[in-house]
């Protein structure tokens, strides 16, 4: 199999035969890197075939009611007593509806609330408390303002109590392999859906993460997905990408990832990257606190930005909101 990662670049000034990235006005490729497991070379945009080319220029439609041709920001609300970096500063329900208020004033397009924590070595949560530790958190947002919900779920049961408070799209960590009753539910509620790569569950997917190939192994688990829920009525224009950084991966594994996720691009959906306050951030950016990791979340951030990320899941909403206005002034 070929695939193809656009190079992607902006500017006013394009040479002849560039192609824009995704429907964007301001990103665009002249060259992309022609990939196949036995190696990989640069060629020119116009040698690539013409449904890898309608699948990488193609606009994407609206999630949720937001354009996909700008950067969109997803607050993290999590209604859990033992998330890695928030874990009980939302049990409340009045600081749940609070933090996410804060979140939209600050700069959150939309909110994505998630009751079962999900970092390594996390236990199962069961499906009863899950629901009440989350509907009861989205009907109250959605008490005070419209702005667009997602619920971070890997369980049916408790994407439609979500849906039934009001949340708009279903997040399946698990990438619609955990639960066989949650794509057809989302299916029949004609809601968006992200579908998001891991490898093993929270408890044990750090132990020992292991890949052929990170990069393309992750795309073919994203294509092939995307292919199910299609074949059970979820269209592409409905599917958000996420290749799972810190899921299942080393910090190899993850600078391996962001370094070439404009190769997502090439699965024809928005992309959704999910870096914020983790492990390798820390790491790298000599942050052990996961509350210090702002500044090394929004380099990451800002890094995918420029190969095209249409959304960035974030915990930290003020101030990547500051940083995308000062990097859209500065481009």
């Amino acid at each position: 199999m070929t695939y193809f990662r656009p190079l992607v670049q902006n500017g006013p000034v394009r040479p002849d035969g560039a192609l824009p990235l995704a429907g964007s006005t301001q990103l665009w490729f002249s060259h992309a890197e022609l990939l196949e497991r036995s190696g990989g070379e640069v060629v020119p945009a116009g040698e690539l075939p013409t449904d890898a080319v309608e699948l990488l220029t193609a606009p994407r439609s609206e999630i949720s009611g937001l354009s996909m041709t700008e950067p969109q920001i997803m607050g993290i609300l999590n209604v859990t007593p033992d998330s890695f970096s928030d874990g009980g500063q939302h049990n409340e329900l009045t600081a749940a509806q609070a933090a996410a208020l804060q979140m939209v004033e600050d700069g959150a397009t939309i909110i994505d609330v998630g009751g079962e924590s999900t970092r390594p070595g996390a236990e199962f949560v069961e499906i009863e408390q899950e629901i009440d530790r989350t509907a009861p958190a989205i009907r109250a947002i959605r008490d005070k303002s419209a702005v667009p919900i997602s619920i971070d779920t890997r369980k049916a049961p408790v994407a439609r109590a979500a849906l039934d408070a009001g949340a708009n799209l279903v997040n399946d960590v698990a990438g619609f392999t955990f639960d066989p009753d949650l794509a057809p539910l989302s299916a029949q509620a004609g809601v968006p859906v992200c579908v998001m790569h891991a490898q093993g569950d929270p408890k044990t997917m750090q132990d020992d993460p292991q890949y052929d190939n990170v990069l393309l192994d992750v795309y073919d688990f994203l294509e092939n997905q995307i292919r199910l829920l299609e074949g059970i009525g979820i269209p592409r224009s409905r599917i958000v990408t996420d290749p799972g950084i810190g899921f299942g991966k080393t910090q190899a594994h993850n600078l391996t990832l962001l370094q070439n996720i404009s190769l997502f691009h090439g699965l024809g959906c928005p992309i959704l990257l999910g870096a914020s306050r983790k492990r390798f951030v820390g790491t790298i950016g000599k942050a052990p606190r996961a509350q210090d990791r702002a500044p090394g979340s929004i380099a990451v951030a800002l890094a995918a930005l420029a190969q095209g990320v249409q959304i960035l899941r974030v915990h930290d909403v003020a101030e990547t909101a500051q940083a995308l206005r000062l990097w859209q002034a500065a481009r």
